[in-house]
């Protein structure tokens, strides 16, 4: 991608991403559409959501224009790359001991934690990867999943995490990821949903019901206090 987008953008041109997928579709149609959406994410260095793809000074080649166009990055005049989370994000983290009964304050704290070992919700779970991208906030159309996996049988397991209240939210939220990954990545295997939660409500369970493939898992959340 990185060989086509550089001398064909080099003269100032600017591309959509519809129009980089069609290209890659044309000359590489064994690609998987979405592999194709998780590298433009890890070439765009002004893509905070690269740093879930170990980007580093090779991948940066695009820059996203306010209006969604992409554009050559030029190091002179654009921000520096992003490679890591900022430290407005850093500061929001809480540190995560080592033991059961994790305290997790945000969702990306309980994500970035479970990505590290699925097995730890189910033996043999596995996070997704292909083309070198992985499941950790998982373009689906327009929108993330938290984390894609896969389990031991092979088949996809679509993760979501909610940690404040709203769950409304987070069970339309599976409804379409399952309904997405089943249509675009599965090729014809069942797909299933984990929803996380730090409050499982009668409300939630009852919204569940009608998604007979989404199981609910139950975190504590535990404060430890620590005299400086």
């Amino acid at each position: 991608m990185t060989q086509w987008l550089t001398p064909m953008l080099s003269a100032g041109r600017t591309i959509s991403r519809s129009e980089i997928l069609d290209y890659m579709e044309e000359h590489w149609p064994k690609l998987k559409r979405t592999t194709v959406v998780c590298h433009i994410v890890k070439l765009t260095t002004n893509d905070a959501t690269r740093v879930h793809y170990k980007a580093d000074k090779e991948d940066d080649v695009l820059f996203k224009e306010p209006w969604g166009m992409y554009r050559l990055y030029d190091p002179q005049r654009d921000p520096p790359p992003i490679y890591a989370a900022s430290a407005e994000q850093s500061d929001n983290k809480r540190d995560i001991e080592e033991e059961d009964g994790q305290e997790f304050a945000y969702e990306s704290d309980l994500r970035d934690f479970l990505a590290r070992d699925l097995s730890r919700i189910e033996p043999g779970l596995k996070l997704y990867e292909d083309e070198g991208i992985d499941g950790v906030e998982f373009p689906a159309g327009d929108r993330r999943i938290d984390i894609l996996a896969k389990d031991r049988g092979g088949r996809f397991v679509v993760i979501e995490l909610k940690v404040s209240r709203g769950h409304e939210r987070v069970v339309g939220q599976m409804a379409y990821y399952l309904a997405w990954v089943k249509q675009n990545l599965s090729e014809g295997q069942a797909v299933r949903g984990i929803i996380v939660a730090r409050e499982v409500t009668d409300e939630l369970k009852m919204a569940l019901s009608i998604l007979p493939d989404v199981a609910v898992y139950h975190y504590e959340l535990k404060v430890t206090l620590s005299k400086e």
